[in-house]
């Protein structure tokens, strides 16, 4: 389910403190891996219990402790598939949390390439730092490999132009942050999960 149907969900109930997810792009179960988060706001302050499916078929229900939220990831164990989530919010005013909800929007269309194909925030913003910032000091606005290109609209985002390949764009990204360490000698980290491996010649 998009994170963005839950907020609607929620608005129409008039639940209230679940509107950040109108900003967050994706949806629930990446949500809840990566303990997603915009606008001052993230999947543990929200998760009242969850459940899963392990590799053995074995549901498994989790409460908020147990998923061990942190920045930008869980702890939850890896090969868990998340099959529902209850979320927890307080009673509030309809039109008031669509009003939220229109203001993140708007936010976010005027700061981030919503219109671009992206893994939306690339990386994570270090300790008391903004990883966009860190990039564009690096001069990686517009940095380009192959189809794949550092956004111009907000360096944390890259993008896909076209016929950009995972390839492209981890290169990409690793070449950001080589170039971010060169500059400010800060490691960045990767906030997009990546899965399996690139083997050179395929």
């Amino acid at each position: 389910v998009p994170d963005a149907m839950v907020a609607r969900a929620a608005q129409k109930a008039e639940i209230a403190g679940l509107e950040f997810l109108a900003g967050v792009p994706g949806a629930v179960g990446g949500g809840l891996r990566m303990n997603a988060g915009a606008y001052g706001r993230e999947f543990k302050d929200i998760v009242k219990s969850v459940r899963a499916i392990d590799r053995a078929g074995e549901l498994v229900e989790l409460g908020n402790a147990d998923m061990k939220f942190v920045y930008r990831n869980s702890g939850a164990p890896a090969d868990l598939i998340f099959t529902s989530a209850v979320f927890e919010g307080a009673p509030g005013d309809g039109p008031k949390i669509q009003a939220r909800m229109n203001e993140i929007t708007k936010q976010r269309e005027s700061t981030q390439p919503i219109k671009s194909r992206t893994g939306g925030s690339t990386f994570k913003n270090p300790p008391d730092q903004k990883a966009w910032q860190l990039i564009d000091a690096a001069g990686c606005r517009g940095l380009r490999v192959g189809a794949a290109q550092v956004s111009e609209q907000h360096c944390n985002f890259l993008i896909n132009l076209g016929d950009a390949t995972a390839a492209d764009i981890e290169m990409l990204g690793e070449e950001v942050r080589s170039r971010v360490k060169a500059h400010s000698g800060i490691e960045l980290e990767w906030e997009i999960k990546r899965l399996g491996r690139h083997n050179a010649g395929d």
